[in-house]
């Protein structure tokens, strides 16, 4: 399904302990599938409870370069208003970070 030139990144954080995704998951996980040729996203998923968050935010981040993470958190800041926006934004940061490591290599 996926090229061979894609790597598959984790970012995590937490959110709030009344969060529901802290009671199923306790923690928020977003994953990336991020092609090494062009840093393009080409999918993602995050831990969530409502499919229709999951895939408002996959809307969010496929298609994105994952080298320009401040206009990836600019979109964030500018269409996500769910419990978990800074949880996603720390969790994004935290698997920009893992990408930047692993190309840098």
């Amino acid at each position: 399904m996926y090229r061979q030139t894609t790597v598959y990144i984790i970012g995590d954080s937490k959110t709030s302990l009344n969060n529901p995704i802290m009671q199923k998951y306790n923690g928020f996980f977003i994953g990336l599938v991020i092609d090494r040729e062009t840093d393009e996203i080409v999918d993602a998923e995050c831990s969530s409870t409502i499919n229709l968050t999951s895939l408002f935010i996959k809307s969010i981040f496929v298609g994105k370069s994952i080298v320009e993470a401040d206009k990836v958190m600019e979109e964030i800041e500018s269409r996500y208003f769910g419990s978990s926006q800074k949880a996603l934004m720390v969790a994004f940061k935290n698997a920009h970070i893992k990408y930047t490591q692993i190309m840098n290599k």
